[in-house]
């Protein structure tokens, strides 16, 4: 089988299947060409309710299964990933514009990376402890409804699906309608993977149409959705009825504070090329840089220099370092959330609004460097998921702090110091889930999630398993 044939199909019970009639089918765009490369189906209750169905049945045959055997089946998922890397890169790259070096890299690997890490969790994890002659049991929640998003696609899908199938949850996923083909591959990966029939699901399909069914129907136990606050909202209150778990990764307004004491010249630029890794559309992106009020036009001199030499175009020629937004949607947002920094008064430090010059056509935005921010300005309050950077400045680190909460989002801040004691002390202050000191490497064995509005829950590894399973106490069982 191939992405082609399954294009127009979803994966229901160990098989591929077409949907139920009077189903419908939608554009897949790629956003460097604002071009159709394929029409995906969008389901319908009707495909969701039988999917859910199978997951439902497959589920106590599924739980039984010794950690053991579900290691061993994690375990077939990778080695099939890793030899599909190329592809996924290549479906990533085409449906939400990454430049194909970084959807291979960064993209399709942190897919590969939650499958290991996720392996590494269950070798060791504890499903039964004993406290006194009470015996304490992890078990599998149930069925797992899963809504992953566009802009990392891989990743969100494999930090899902991986933690679910380990705990012994059985699963219906539903990857964003925008970008539906590294899903796609996904379900494929795991059929070759030999996954049980009705253990994993696939159905296409937007919010309305397939989110909120799962999200409400009474045979789904937990709901773990990835997207924007706002739709966040509206799965939490559709799940309320049937008083299920609810788990949320949403948006974010990461803070980026330099220190006085930090090099500020390294500590600008690698804050900047955070900002603008993915094009800006990662819900954990240093958006917000506080720097020293003396220090500030030489932070907007380097950030300049630096988002100035990143090249925004074709994410298949080798020299791109940025690529297209995913969407028309985004783009005007995007270019609306520019236009109100410029009227309310900030520094157009670089970039600015309408696409690169030389692009004619693709969702392509200029890298915009904004200084003088105030916290009462929309761009330094506003998810703006784009190449956008508002730099502000800050009289003490007091008041460093005390902007940096100040936002209704928690999930990552970050702090940039040449003394680490001094940037652990600034960490524990802030309010956010995961907070990142003097750049680190990626840590997918680290809780990831957020304060505040940027949902409930943790991910990665062990941190993600806790959230599908069930705490029972077994009392007097000596």
């Amino acid at each position: 089988m191939t992405i082609e044939q399954n294009i127009g199909r979803f994966y229901i019970n160990g098989a591929w299947v077409d949907p139920a009639a009077g189903g419908s089918f939608a554009d897949v765009i790629n956003p460097a060409t604002e071009q159709s490369v394929a029409k995906v189906a969008l389901g319908s209750r009707e495909d969701a309710e039988t999917a859910i169905a199978a997951a439902r049945a497959a589920f106590p045959g599924f739980s039984a299964w010794s950690a053991a055997d579900r290691l061993a089946l994690l375990g077939r998922i990778r080695d099939v990933y890793e030899s599909r890397m190329d592809e996924i890169a290549e479906a990533i790259s085409t449906e939400m514009g990454a430049p194909l070096a970084m959807a291979k890299s960064d993209q399709a690997w942190s897919g590969l990376g939650h499958i290991e890490a996720t392996m590494t969790a269950l070798e060791s994890f504890v499903f039964e402890e004993k406290r006194g002659s009470t015996l304490i049991v992890h078990e599998a929640i149930g069925v797992a409804g899963l809504i992953t998003p566009w802009n990392w696609p891989m990743n969100q899908i494999a930090c899902k699906v991986a933690p679910a199938l380990a705990a012994g949850c059985t699963v219906v996923l539903k990857p964003s309608e925008i970008a539906p083909l590294s899903g796609i591959l996904f379900a494929e990966i795991l059929d070759e993977a030999g996954v049980p029939k009705g253990v994993f699901n696939l159905v296409n399909g937007d919010g309305p149409g397939v989110g909120q069914v799962l999200s409400s129907h009474p045979d789904i136990d937990i709901v773990s959705f990835t997207g924007s606050t706002r739709a966040g909202i509206l799965v939490a209150k559709s799940a309320a009825d049937t008083v299920k778990r609810v788990a949320q990764e949403l948006g974010g307004k990461s803070p980026n504070i330099i220190l006085a004491d930090a090099d500020l010249a390294s500590a600008v630029a690698a804050g900047v090329e955070g900002c603008f890794g993915n094009s800006g559309q990662s819900c954990d992106a240093p958006t917000r840089m506080l720097v020293p009020r003396d220090r500030h036009d030489d932070a907007l001199a380097i950030a300049k220099e630096t988002a100035e030499k990143l090249v925004t175009g074709d994410p298949r020629d080798p020299s791109t370092d940025l690529g297209p937004v995913i969407s028309q949607a985004q783009y005007d947002k995007i270019q609306s959330l520019i236009a109100s920094g410029i009227q309310d008064g900030a520094v157009l430090v670089t970039g600015g609004r309408d696409r690169p010059e030389g692009l004619t056509h693709g969702y392509y935005v200029k890298p915009t460097v904004f200084g003088g921010v105030t916290p009462d300005m929309r761009i330094a309050r506003e998810e703006i998921f784009g190449p956008v950077l508002a730099i502000m400045p800050y009289d003490s680190e007091e008041q460093a702090v005390e902007i940096a909460n100040d936002t209704v989002y928690g999930l990552a801040a970050y702090v940039q110091s040449g003394e680490l004691e001094h940037a652990r002390k600034i960490a524990r202050q802030l309010r956010a889930g995961q907070v990142h000191i003097n750049s680190p490497d990626w840590d997918l064995f680290a809780p990831f999630g957020g304060y505040k509005q940027s949902g409930n829950g943790r991910e990665y590894a062990d941190w993600g398993m806790r959230d599908y399973l069930e705490t029972k106490a077994l009392i007097g069982h000596g």
